[in-house]
């Protein structure tokens, strides 16, 4: 029933409102795409229901769509706002969430939709390698300041981390190795940059605090290409593992910087992180068989799944109440 309204609040914004829909609504199917790939690996490994896989998978399908075409209609109606956003040193980082969405949902009809799944990789990959050529010129030919700096910058050049994973036996791994390069390379530069920022500089504001848990990110989702790439559990997979679980247990433990924060579309930021390292964790078991491995998946899997039902429960209460879609 929640979803139901979820989509009905989505379909139905007002022009007013279609103004100023932001461009990180697209967090929303990162969120719900990566709760819908750790159902379909637990159904694959766990021996979970595939049936629950599919739901999310096509609850995923039905918000990307609504949320595309509310955004294609903002920018033919507001070309304004919409350069506004992709020249902002902040929310430029967003439009990534775009082409992520769209491999992850190449991922999701793998092996089903093969030709569907080959036709969203396409896609995905050539529109996000295009913003990350745009993003990284942005950085360069602007004078940014420090403070614009924050873990959402991993999202556009660490988001070519996923290309390898969804484009596996349909391109030729040079082009995987490519996209996997920029990845990896980036990730340790932008990591720096980062937490030079958290560390000598003001904290970030309350509607940019999820954020922090985007930092579980680039590990965990490096961690499954690498594996996709490689096919080996070696050093280097183990060193990006426990990165992820170490970034996992960090922003735990700083669970008081997220009490009483007002809820910020940026809140999805929570659940694509927790996803993906959910998934990374399932796959180490199903390469190592260590029943450890079995039961952080449990666990990862519960805390994953209430923290996007409590994120969407608040989105669509706050749909309800018109307070998202107005001018900040």
């Amino acid at each position: 029933m929640k979803n139901i309204e979820s989509k009905e609040s989505i379909k139905s914004i007002p022009s007013n409102r279609l103004q100023f829909f932001p461009v990180m609504m697209f967090a929303i199917v990162m969120g719900l795409s990566g709760l819908s790939l750790v159902f379909k690996k637990l159904s694959e490994v766990l021996y979970f229901p595939s049936i629950i896989g599919t739901l999310f998978t096509l609850i995923s399908t039905i918000v990307f769509f609504l949320i595309l075409g509310n955004y294609i209609l903002k920018l033919l109606k507001y070309k304004k706002e919409v350069k506004e956003e992709i020249i902002h040193p902040i929310r430029i980082n967003f439009f990534a969430a775009i082409s992520i969405s769209t491999l992850i949902l190449s991922i999701l009809y793998r092996h089903n939709l093969d030709e569907l799944s080959q036709i969203f990789f396409i896609l995905g990959s050539l529109l996000h390698i295009i913003l990350t050529f745009y993003t990284m010129k942005f950085w360069i030919n602007n004078n940014l300041e420090i403070q614009h700096s924050n873990p959402a910058w991993f999202i556009p050049i660490v988001g070519n981390l996923i290309v390898p994973i969804a484009g596996k036996g349909f391109v030729d791994d040079s082009i995987l190795y490519f996209y996997f390069s920029i990845g990896i390379f980036f990730w340790i530069i932008l990591f720096s940059i980062i937490l030079n920022r958290i560390i000598f500089h003001k904290q970030f504001a309350a509607k940019f605090m999820p954020t922090l848990f985007i930092l579980i990110a680039p590990p965990a989702i490096g961690f499954l290409s690498y594996i996709k790439l490689s096919g080996e559990l070696d050093f280097f997979a183990h060193i990006l593992y426990s990165l992820g679980l170490f970034f996992t247990i960090l922003v735990f433990t700083m669970y008081k910087n997220y009490i009483n924060i007002k809820f910020f579309i940026s809140w999805w930021a929570f659940t694509f992180p927790m996803a993906a390292f959910t998934l990374s964790t399932i796959v180490m078991y199903e390469l190592t068989s260590y029943s450890f491995y079995a039961y952080l998946s449990y666990i990862f899997m519960i805390i994953t799944t209430i923290i996007v039902f409590l994120v969407a429960k608040q989105t669509i209460a706050h749909m309800m109440k018109k307070e998202i879609c107005i001018m900040e």
